[in-house]
């Protein structure tokens, strides 16, 4: 591969964990605020965790989109290429 394949490549990764650290910290504070608010106004009828549950599994869906895909894809695309030299 040439240095700008690599870059475009880089470049994509890097954005990629951006977006994900971003979701997480609006994830972090949202969530914080929606349970202050819960417990100030009905300590006796707790609402929080739905949103809670349902955005935390967003969150992890965006995690393993972000990291445990590429360096699947990763480990797929060197083998490939490592099969294909050694035919080649």
């Amino acid at each position: 591969m040439n240095n700008h394949t690599d870059v475009a490549r880089a470049r994509k990764l890097v954005n990629a964990r951006l977006g994900f650290y971003i979701h997480l910290t609006v994830f972090v504070l949202v969530n914080a605020l929606l349970i202050v608010i819960n417990l100030v106004t009905s300590k006796d009828r707790l609402w929080f965790q739905w949103p809670l549950l349902g955005w935390g599994f967003g969150i992890l869906v965006h995690a393993v989109v972000t990291f445990v895909i590429p360096g699947v894809q990763g480990k797929m695309i060197d083998k490939e290429l490592k099969n294909s030299e050694m035919k080649g």
